[in-house]
């Protein structure tokens, strides 16, 4: 042993920087770790969203976002339900054929592409692309659109128009329907977007 005496406030000094410079590691990595970790939007950013439509009246439509997408709800009428069949001459793809494993599932694949017939359910997105379409909801003539118009949707960017089912119409630069998203009914009031199996 060494006859030196022990200074002991220089050995408080040491002890204290060393443990403050631990504290300072730890207050610095906590951080960086937790940068690792999803955020909150990104884990809700692939959940299923869950929609009350018992507000939702006729010719009415509500916008919720999945998976960062648009994705509409309208409560189509019975006088919009009855035009759909009239249109089929006019459209590229009445009948959803055109991949559907990608557009259309199974229960959508029917005159008017939806669980219950008068509750439409599509992602908002223009299959062209890639922008999003504005309503015209109601029937008639409006400006970019024919005289015997029975209202859907047209994509400003380039003029493709859908019909009340997200059917596009012929000769429009949209080369597909619009995307009707995995979707089931919780209740006659609740629909959770994003998933459809039981």
């Amino acid at each position: 042993m060494s006859d030196t005496p022990i200074d002991s406030s220089k050995r408080t000094w040491i002890i204290t920087s060393a443990c403050a410079g631990a504290v300072g590691g730890v207050a610095t990595a906590v951080p960086f770790v937790s940068t690792f970790q999803p955020s909150e939007k990104a884990k809700a950013a692939g959940a299923a969203v869950e929609v009350d439509i018992s507000a939702l009246k006729p010719g009415e439509k509500v916008t919720v976002e999945w998976r960062g997408k648009p994705v509409w709800i309208i409560k189509r009428s019975p006088e919009q339900l009855a035009e759909l069949p009239s249109l089929d001459g006019q459209l590229a793809d009445p009948k959803s054929q055109r991949k559907p494993s990608e557009l259309t599932p199974e229960y959508a694949r029917n005159e008017h592409r939806s669980i219950k017939p008068e509750i439409m359910v599509a992602v908002g997105i223009c299959t062209h692309l890639g922008c999003s379409p504005v309503d015209k909801l109601h029937a008639g003539p409006q400006p970019s659109l024919p005289d015997d118009w029975k209202g859907g949707f047209l994509c400003p960017c380039h003029g493709s128009t859908f019909d009340l089912a997200g059917r596009v119409f012929k000769n429009k630069p949209a080369p597909d329907n619009l995307e009707v998203p995995p979707h089931k009914y919780l209740s006659e009031t609740k629909l959770l977007i994003g998933e459809d199996k039981a």
